[in-house]
């Protein structure tokens, strides 16, 4: 991957639906020049996959929690249980494996506190939960998927 090709990321990760015209007017190459280059990168699995990000007003008034999770043990066979159990949850946007007090993270989006209740119970069910701490997002400043690439 070389300086072009950082450049390029950087564009579709600010907005994937640019045409090939306006990426390569951006960096000074030809459309076809382009399409080679995001084929490439596509086929190499540096561009993993393209996703919608809806805005808050479709998304509506959900609320959206972090959850810190604390294990019981480490058995690998339970932790491999507990991983398929969270990835397998649409609440969950997003599943981290953390150092620290927690041993997980995880980042819940459910349409009401009702609905979170739900999922709370259910993850406190697991065999592996010793505790779980929710912190609810009041309000987002600052949200992106992009990576920086220097």
């Amino acid at each position: 991957m070389d300086r072009v090709d950082r450049a390029l990321l950087s564009l579709l990760q600010e907005d994937s639906r640019q045409t090939a015209d306006k990426l390569g007017e951006e960096l000074g190459l030809s459309r076809s020049a382009v399409t080679r280059r995001i084929q490439k990168l596509t086929q190499t699995g540096i561009i993993a996959r393209e996703v919608a990000i809806l805005d808050d007003i479709v998304r509506g008034t959900r609320i959206t929690a972090i959850v810190n999770v604390q294990f019981d043990r480490h058995a690998p066979g339970e932790a491999d249980r507990f991983r398929r159990a969270i990835r397998a949850l649409p609440e969950v946007q997003l599943f981290v494996e953390i150092t620290g007090a927690s041993d997980a993270l995880l980042l819940v989006s459910v349409r009401d506190m009702d609905h979170f209740n739900v999922f709370a119970e259910e993850l406190a069910s697991m065999s592996l939960v010793r505790r779980y701490e929710t912190s609810f997002i009041k309000r987002t400043l600052k949200f992106t998927t992009a990576v920086p690439l220097e």
